[in-house]
């Protein structure tokens, strides 16, 4: 299902494999990462802000994209008060930055599906329903194996990818589409060479 975006962003040089080789679009990726991607997009606008997260420290590549984006409540953190910039991103969690950050732009997100249907969408934590119900309306996040939606499953560079450079939630189409798509996937390819393929789970509030 993701071999269009894979092969997309490789043949534009958009996005290189984790070697000759190998693409690797089952390994996850971090929640720095994707707030990187749309600081990026957002062509790295200054902030006053220092940071509230005592994990985010202020000489880290990722400090000023996650205080832009708290700045802007297009992500809110853990319960605990960190951000975990290292963490693996789920389902969930992408689907609720996405959608903040598709209002922070004024798109249309008034839109939703129903996610009743998922053997497991009881499991969706009450902060992302609204945006799981969205991504899953416009077709952003669709269900896995069994009927699943995996909510709190880890979001990897395929379904990353695939997201990316789905015209829906930018609101754009035609010759600006491939614009910001190519925009988007070249930062991701910046945040995943920084930061390396590390693994380190942790599940909470977004």
């Amino acid at each position: 299902w993701y071999y269009e975006a894979v092969q997309y962003a490789y043949e534009k040089g958009m996005m290189s494999g984790v070697s000759d080789t190998a693409f690797a679009p089952g390994d996850s990726t971090t929640r720095g990462m994707i707030v990187t991607v749309l600081h990026r997009l957002e062509k790295q606008p200054e902030t006053a802000a220092t940071g509230k997260f005592p994990d985010v420290a202020a000489n880290q590549w990722y400090a000023s994209p996650v205080a832009w984006a708290s700045e802007k409540s297009i992500v809110n953190g853990y319960d605990n008060g960190n951000f975990g910039p290292m963490d693996p991103i789920t389902r969930e969690q992408m689907a609720a930055i996405l959608y903040r950050y598709a209002q922070f732009k004024g798109y249309d997100t008034k839109s939703s599906g129903d996610i009743s249907a998922f053997a497991d969408s009881a499991q969706v934590s009450s902060y992302a329903v609204e945006a799981m119900k969205w991504a899953v309306g416009q077709g952003l996040i669709s269900g896995m194996e069994n009927n699943m939606l995996a909510p709190q499953g880890n979001a990897t560079r395929g379904q990353i990818a695939a997201v990316l450079i789905f015209p829906v939630i930018w609101g754009v189409d035609g010759i600006w589409f491939s614009i910001v798509a190519a925009e988007l996937m070249a930062a991701l390819v910046t945040a995943l060479f920084l930061t390396g393929m590390r693994k380190k789970y942790h599940y909470g509030r977004e």
